[in-house]
């Protein structure tokens, strides 16, 4: 118990002072957001703050903070230190500094800034991870939802061979495609911060039912075997970085806090925008964290089947009737997340292969489209006993590679404009060595060093690659700074 009071405490104190520290670093001021510049009454729409705080908080959380904590808790009591650290001094800052910096660019969503800041060469890279993480972000927004109607709505078990699954998977495959053809999630988004409300109270729930409970089975941290508990012996670094995907970074946040940067009236409603709202997305995955310690201490597999957990927890610590409710929560943000990714990917691919989205029959063959190959992925999900894994594993990495493209954005922004990059390339880094040693060494990527013969727990040549393409991540960031601020003086002398 004491591990995670700590770790709470380290959120809601260290959070406060470093979203001041990052605060100061940005220095907002009085001058006109892209929301009161350039409103039209569509895209840059003024709203008030507590508004632009819960649709960010909304767009951010869904069943990421959920399903990675549950897995990652596998790890042991760690977890309780390094959510709430890599939350306040990583995601919490990079969705601040994104958002910030959208606005100083009068609204300009992430492929612009990267664009911008990082280069043409770059964004062509950046755009292919940008369309598989969207692409994964649907796919996973259909499993997990689906899984937890069919085992705690249905009552039935979520098995590949039950007709029932696919059932569900296909209505909510339906209402993306008929979300494509009507504005269904105006109607939708009059409800779902309700949704978004028992999100945040079953978190709320679940924390005092942990506290209540004495700390029984949440064990503390201790020195002996501290980054070695995960019962299949897999590697703290880089696996429990990429398992616990949202509720310490995400690079899907930077596309979702560039779009609330147009509706936001002043620069220092900022820091409570994005800042805290990350924060409190660490505060959700923290409390799950908890509850599945509890249950794995008794016993409890928490690997194998996460939705099964998601409903364990929830009826443990709030009851019959509050756990259905956290869980119809947890079932309809992720819907809602899964249509603006798959929207998204629309556009993107419409956009990329000209495609005249005015025409409502394509745009229905270019949604249907893109559902063929998620059908194939969550028939492989559903087939394969760690098929749920895999997927996460994959949509965590591209979540996280998304990230390290922001992160460099934001340390070349503060470079050109003299202010304190480090806070933005330190993490950078540290992700740039998470997500390529882990896809270099992983059955999943490259299988780097069992091709070289080496032992199949050792990460020896994946660490050394990616440290090497670490100091080229501060190279190249120093050099594009280097030569912006040039062009910039270039462009004032002239």
């Amino acid at each position: 118990m004491t591990t995670f009071i700590i770790g709470i405490i380290i959120l809601v104190v260290g959070g406060y002072f470093y979203g001041a520290f990052c605060e100061k670093i940005f220095g907002p001021d009085d001058r006109e957001t892209p929301a009161v510049a350039k409103s039209d009454g569509v895209d840059f729409v003024g709203m008030k703050k507590w508004k632009n705080s819960l649709i960010e908080l909304l767009n951010i959380a869904g069943t990421g903070p959920i399903f990675g904590p549950i897995q990652g808790i596998l790890f042991g009591p760690i977890a309780f230190i390094t959510i709430p650290v890599g939350c306040v001094i990583a995601g919490a800052m990079h969705d601040y500094f994104s958002g910030m910096i959208s606005m100083r660019n009068g609204g300009a969503q992430m492929p612009k800034l990267i664009r911008k800041y990082l280069g043409n060469n770059v964004i062509k890279v950046y755009n292919v991870v940008l369309w598989i993480l969207m692409f994964l972000v649907g796919v996973v927004f259909v499993y997990t939802p689906g899984d937890l109607i069919v085992t705690q709505v249905i009552g039935q078990e979520a098995a590949v061979s039950n007709p029932t699954v696919w059932i569900v998977y296909a209505a909510i495959f339906v209402y993306y495609l008929i979300a494509t053809l009507f504005p269904i999630d105006a109607i939708i988004g009059r409800i779902y911060p309700i949704f978004g409300a028992f999100l945040v109270i079953s978190a709320i729930g679940i924390f005092g039912g942990v506290l209540m409970d004495g700390g029984a089975n949440l064990t503390n941290l201790s020195f002996s075997g501290m980054f070695s508990q995960h019962p299949q012996g897999l590697p703290f670094i880089p696996v429990f970085f990429i398992t616990v995907a949202c509720g310490i970074m995400s690079g899907f946040h930077a596309t979702q806090a560039t779009l609330i940067s147009r509706t936001v009236k002043s620069e220092k409603e900022g820091r409570m925008t994005f800042f805290n709202m990350m924060l409190v997305e660490g505060f959700i995955a923290m409390c799950w964290a908890a509850g599945a310690m509890v249950l794995f201490g008794r016993g409890t597999d928490v690997a194998t089947a996460p939705t099964l957990v998601v409903g364990l927890v929830s009826r443990e610590f709030l009851g019959t009737i509050g756990g259905m409710i956290a869980i119809i929560g947890v079932i309809v943000l992720p819907i809602t997340s899964g249509d603006t990714a798959f929207r998204s990917l629309r556009l993107m691919v419409a956009e990329q292969f000209n495609i005249d989205q005015q025409v409502k029959g394509k745009r229905v063959l270019t949604t249907a489209a893109l559902f063929v190959p998620a059908v194939f992925v969550l028939y492989y999900a559903k087939s394969s006993p760690e098929g749920f894994n895999i997927l996460w594993r994959y949509f965590a990495f591209t979540n996280q590679f998304v990230a390290v493209f922001a992160l460099a954005t934001i340390a070349v922004y503060l470079y050109i404009n003299g202010k304190n990059y480090i806070v933005a390339m330190v993490p950078g880094v540290f992700y740039v060595f998470v997500t390529l040693s882990f896809i270099f060494h992983a059955p999943i990527g490259l299988k780097l060093d069992a091709r070289l013969g080496m032992d199949p727990a050792s990460y020896t040549a994946s660490y050394i690659l990616a440290a090497v393409m670490c100091a080229l991540y501060i190279w190249f960031i120093r050099k594009r700074a280097s030569t912006q601020k040039e062009q910039i003086l270039n462009n004032v002398l002239s």
